[in-house]
C-alpha cells in the first residue's frame, strides 16, 4: 500500500479515509417550519449553516412510498423536477427568508446517514452527515446537527391495501399543498382523531369529495370543534367500523366495504390513523430513544451535538394515547384480515407467513422451516422484529419497512400477548433512504489507481488498518493473518 504523509492511499478511489467535502457549524436536515426556523436562528448567530431537504422527492422514490406513503396517487407532474422545485418555492416563501439570512439551501438532497467515531468507526476526521442528490453522494462535516425530519405515515394492512389508491395522511397533505399533484377525486379516510379530521377538512378545502371517515372505536376521537365542522360540511363518521374488503379496478381502489356491509365508492383510501416521528437518522447512529405513547411512539431521548425539533422530536402531547389507538386498529384488522393478507408489500410477506415465521414464497420452504412458527420462537425468548425480519424478509424491501415496520411490531406484541413497548422496533441502518449503487459508489478512478490496479491482490497489509501500519500493532495483524484468523 503506497501512502503519502497525510495518510492518503493513491490506489483508492477516495483515499484511505473518507474526508468531508465541506464543513459547517450547523447542518439542519428538513426544511419544514421547524427546520427553517432553526437554520435562520443559527445564521443570525453568525454560524455557517447548511439546510437540506429531500423535497422535491424523485418520482422513483415516491413510487416506492419513500419517504411518505404516497400510494400511487401522484400526478405525472411529480416527474418534472423543475416544476416541482418551482411549486415548493411558491408554497414555502420562508425558504427565501432563510437564504437571505445567509443559509445555504440544498433541495432534492437526502441525508442518508450520520457518522461519528465510535464502535465500528474510528477513522473519521470529524463527525459527518452523508448527503445524496440525483447524481452523486458526498460527506459534509459539522459541529452541530439539527434534525427536523418530521413524521411519517403509519400504515395498517387490510384486504386490498396493497393496490394503488391506498395512501397516508402526510403524503396526501404533501400532494395537496407543497406539490399540488394529487390524482384522486373521492377520498375515504380511516381514523377520527385530529390528524384524520384535519386531513378531511383540507381535502374539502382543495375541492375533493370526502366519502366519509371510518372509526374503529365507538365515538370520534378528535376535537369536538373539528367534528362539528365536518358535520356541517355533510361528512359522516362511521364509528365501530373497519374495512372488510376493497373493490379494485384498472387504476387501483374503486370502493370499500365496511364490516357492517356498507359499500362506499371512492378512488382513494387515506390511512390517517397516526403519524410516526421520523427518527431513522438518530436510530442509525445508535442514538438513544424512548417510547412515549402521547407523543406518537418512539422518540429521540437526547444525543450529544444532535438536536431534534418539530414532529421528529415527538408529536404535540394532547394527552391522547396514540399507541393504544393504533393497537385497537390492528386488533380490529386481525378480525377481518385473511391469512393471505399481505403485510410486507415489498417482499409479499403475508399475515400467515409473518405469524408462521416463514420465508417469502420465492424461496424454498423445507419441512423443518415449515414446522417453525412464532410460538416455537417464543419458547426461546421474547419476539424480536430484527430476527423476524431476517427469517421472513419483512421490512427488507425497497421501502425499508416504512409500510410494515410499525405494524409488524404491533402484530408481534399482540400475538405474544405482550405490551407494545416490550417488543423492540426493528432497527434502522444507514442508508436510511434507498439509494442506487451508482449514487453511493464513486466510479471515476484516478490515474494513479488505474495504473496500480494490481496492488490489492495477495498483500497482507491490505488486512491491516491504515492507522496501524508502521506501528507495533501491524505485526499483530500479520500474525493473525498467517495463523488463519482472517481466513
Amino acid at each position: 500500500m503506497e501512502l503519502n504523509f497525510n495518510g492518503t492511499d493513491i490506489c483508492a478511489v477516495n483515499g484511505t479515509r473518507s474526508a468531508p467535502e465541506a464543513r459547517y457549524d450547523l447542518v439542519v436536515v428538513g426544511a419544514g417550519p421547524s427546520g427553517i426556523a432553526a437554520a435562520i436562528e443559527g445564521a443570525k448567530a453568525g454560524q455557517s449553516v447548511l439546510l437540506v431537504d429531500e423535497n422535491p422527492v424523485s418520482g422513483w422514490l415516491m413510487g416506492n412510498d419513500t419517504p411518505l406513503y404516497f400510494g400511487g396517487r401522484m400526478t405525472a407532474a411529480t416527474q418534472n423536477s423543475d416544476r416541482m422545485l418551482e411549486v415548493i418555492f411558491m408554497s414555502m416563501p420562508e425558504l427565501e427568508t432563510a437564504m437571505e439570512a445567509g443559509v445555504e439551501l440544498l433541495l432534492g438532497t437526502t441525508a442518508w446517514g450520520v457518522y461519528r467515531n465510535g464502535p465500528g468507526v474510528q477513522s473519521l476526521p470529524e463527525q459527518v452527515v452523508g448527503l445524496a442528490d440525483s447524481t452523486r453522494s458526498w460527506l459534509v462535516g459539522f459541529t452541530k446537527i439539527v434534525l427536523a425530519t418530521g413524521a411519517r405515515d403509519l400504515a395498517i394492512a387490510f384486504p386490498g391495501w396493497n393496490q394503488p389508491g391506498v395512501m397516508g395522511a402526510a403524503a396526501l397533505t404533501m400532494l395537496l399543498t407543497r406539490y399540488d399533484a394529487f390524482a384522486g377525486r373521492r377520498v375515504l379516510i380511516l381514523g377520527s382523531h385530529d390528524l384524520a379530521l384535519e386531513t378531511a377538512l383540507l381535502a374539502l378545502d382543495k375541492g375533493l369529495d370526502v366519502a366519509g371517515l371510518v372509526e374503529v372505536r365507538d365515538a370520534p376521537q378528535g376535537s369536538a370543534a373539528l367534528v362539528d365542522k365536518l358535520a356541517a360540511a355533510g361528512v359522516s363518521i362511521r364509528c365501530g367500523q373497519s374495512i372488510k374488503a376493497t373493490k379494485s379496478g384498472l387504476e387501483g381502489v374503486e370502493g370499500a366495504t365496511l364490516t357492517d356491509g356498507t359499500e362506499i365508492a371512492c378512488d382513494t383510501i387515506c390511512v390517517a390513523i397516526g403519524l410516526v416521528p421520523s427518527i431513522e437518522l438518530v436510530d442509525a447512529m445508535h442514538g438513544p430513544r424512548t417510547l412515549n405513547a402521547n407523543r406518537g411512539g418512539y422518540i429521540p431521548a437526547g444525543e450529544p451535538n444532535v438536536v431534534t425539533v418539530g414532529d421528529c422530536a415527538g408529536l404535540a402531547d394532547t394527552g391522547f394515547d396514540h399507541v393504544a389507538y393504533r393497537m385497537d386498529w390492528v386488533r380490529a384488522a386481525l378480525k377481518t384480515n385473511a391469512p393471505d393478507t399481505i403485510i410486507c408489500q415489498c417482499e409479499e410477506v403475508t399475515l400467515a407467513d409473518l405469524i408462521g415465521v416463514q420465508p417469502p414464497h420465492y424461496l424454498d420452504r423445507p419441512a423443518a422451516i415449515q414446522a417453525r412458527s412464532l410460538n416455537t420462537l417464543l419458547k426461546d425468548g421474547p419476539a424480536n422484529p430484527d430476527q423476524i425480519k431476517r427469517l421472513t424478509r419483512s421490512g427488507m424491501g425497497v421501502c425499508q419497512g416504512r409500510r410494515c415496520r410499525d405494524q409488524v411490531a404491533m402484530l408481534l406484541a399482540i400475538e405474544s400477548d405482550k405490551p407494545f413497548g416490550t417488543i423492540p422496533l426493528a432497527s434502522h441502518r444507514a442508508p436510511v433512504r434507498p439509494l442506487p449503487l451508482k449514487i453511493l459508489a464513486e466510479w471515476e478512478e484516478p490515474a494513479a489507481m488505474d495504473a496500480a490496479w494490481d496492488v490489492w491482490f495477495g498483500i497482507p497489509t491490505q488486512w491491516v488498518p491504515v492507522e496501524d501500519i508502521g506501528t507495533p500493532y501491524e505485526d499483530a495483524h500479520r500474525e493473525m493473518l498467517y495463523t488463519g484468523m482472517y481466513k
